[in-house]
């Protein structure tokens, strides 16, 4: 039994590989420090959890999800009102948001929704997998756009053809971004809008990472764009990430109700809605007290400054970010020999450290490794001594 040719074209999932070196280590007995993915390692908020554990003891929220329910258009009011105050943005709770089961799922179905086998999916390269692999699971054709320091890992779209353009049906982003951790203005959004008047390109904002910022820096919306949202533009969030609810899988879209309501029509085909109590839950951690944000935040920022400080005293330069919990570096000149899939295994057998290889995250991520500061201050610092060791023993 052959599977689906749209399943050969993803490519090489190279998490999958960084699982099987770790299992090896562990197996040789090795104490292993993962800061491979992006796996948030701090508790979810005490009081969304107890209003989890009181939400699923309602028999009436054991029930299947109805797209407009009372518990959902009560998340969906949560969601306006919580980015009304994040950004100033206003939402029509009924028609420009959308839950999703996670934002990865709502990224993936877009590209179900609207791209053609002979329609363009452009996607900055490196970037987060799923926007590249839900362009090739959709059937579309995917166009990287290469993005480095050099071009501060902004994409370049005034330099795509004509061709390229007319075939072109979303262009997708994420600042601050994942894996680079590379951070963007307003102006940025402006420019993006104005070059996509008439072209019918939806513009795809993930903007997961907003609240995770550093040293004053504010992430902007898409949609603070005036006429955005007349636009082909929508965005992406979750709770994921600022409030540490990866494994409860809720999240939004918002934007261009014209695409939300088409979205909305291919997931009704695919899923039944969230856990109501998780969507519970998750209104209360949008509406309630913020200051377990805060703290977040101040717990990510104070985890950058030990593990950059760190890294530097042990001879390894990385750029020091704004947002986001990675930290995105280049491998030391002495080891430009090997691929970065090859120094990601060095790391792992000689050190007991997993980190994300460049390459997962697309072919111009080649070079680059990915830290993921998902482990305590105690367990950052034994993690430095121990690349400290490998870096003096390739030497």
């Amino acid at each position: 039994m052959q599977e689906a040719n749209r399943l050969k074209r993803l490519p090489l999932y190279l998490f999958t590989i960084m699982d099987e070196f770790k299992a090896k280590a562990k197996a040789k007995g090795m104490d292993v420090i993962d800061l491979g993915m992006g796996n948030p390692d701090l508790p979810s908020p005490p009081h969304v959890v107890e209003e989890l554990c009181r939400s699923a003891g309602k028999v009436e929220n054991q029930r299947y999800s109805r797209p407009h329910g009372d518990v959902e258009e009560r998340f969906r009011e949560a969601v306006a009102q919580w980015y009304h105050g994040r950004f100033g943005v206003s939402l029509d709770p009924k028609t420009e948001v959308l839950p999703l089961i996670g934002s990865k799922e709502g990224i993936a179905h877009l590209s179900l929704s609207f791209l053609n086998n002979d329609d363009i999916g452009l996607v900055p390269n490196p970037s987060y997998p799923p926007h590249a692999n839900g362009v090739i699971m959709a059937g579309g054709i995917l166009y990287n756009i290469p993005i480095g320091p050099e071009n501060h890992f902004k994409p370049n779209v005034k330099a795509l053809s004509r061709e390229v353009i007319r075939m072109a049906k979303i262009l997708f982003f994420s600042y601050p971004h994942n894996p680079t951790a590379a951070c963007v203005n307003l102006d940025f959004y402006r420019e993006l809008v104005d070059w996509a008047k008439g072209k019918e390109i939806i513009l795809c904002s993930d903007l997961a990472y907003s609240d995770i910022v550093f040293d004053g820096y504010k992430a902007p919306s898409l949609l603070q764009v005036k006429g955005a949202k007349d636009g082909y533009c929508v965005e992406f969030h979750t709770c994921s990430k600022s409030y540490n609810m990866a494994g409860w899988r809720i999240g939004w879209v918002v934007g261009n109700a014209q695409i939300l309501r088409s979205l909305e029509k291919t997931k009704s085909y695919i899923d039944f809605g969230i856990f109501r109590a998780v969507q519970e839950a998750a209104i209360l951690a949008l509406t309630g007290p913020q200051d377990y944000v805060k703290n977040l935040v101040e717990t990510y920022r104070k985890r950058r400054d030990l593990f950059v400080k760190g890294m530097h005293e042990i001879g390894w330069e990385v750029p020091s970010p704004k947002a986001t919990f990675y930290i995105w570096a280049h491998i030391p000149p002495k080891f430009s020999g090997l691929t970065s899939l090859e120094f990601a295994q060095l790391l792992v057998d000689e050190a007991g450290v997993v980190v994300a290889p460049g390459t997962g995250f697309g072919e111009y991520g080649e070079g680059y490794v990915r830290f993921a500061l998902v482990e305590p201050e105690h367990r950052l610092k034994i993690a430095l001594e121990r690349i400290r060791q490998v870096l003096a023993i390739q030497g």
